[in-house]
């Protein structure tokens, strides 16, 4: 796999975690739990997918895990919005 392929799936793995950890008391346990429990998922996909340690990945894959876990937490507002329309 490629980095972008991992990246991809690094950001679609963070949507739900997001969501949770938007849902649930800042610096609480199940917050810390939504932002740290993909963290050996990511690890595990990236020494399966043979990235290895280049610095050049932890930039990109660390910003996927972020934006990832922040549309996760956006995204429910955002389609709410949709659904529920403001009246002018």
């Amino acid at each position: 796999m490629n980095l972008w392929t991992v990246a991809t799936l690094v950001f679609i793995l963070n949507l739900p975690f997001g969501y949770w950890r938007s849902r649930v008391r800042k610096f609480s346990t199940q917050w810390f739990l939504a932002i740290h429990l993909p963290v050996p998922f990511v690890i595990l996909l990236r020494i399966f997918s043979g990235l290895g340690w280049r610095f050049i990945t932890f930039p990109i894959l660390i910003g996927a895990f972020f934006l990832g876990q922040l549309i996760g937490a956006r995204l429910p507002r955002w389609l709410n919005r949709d659904r529920h329309p403001r009246e002018e």
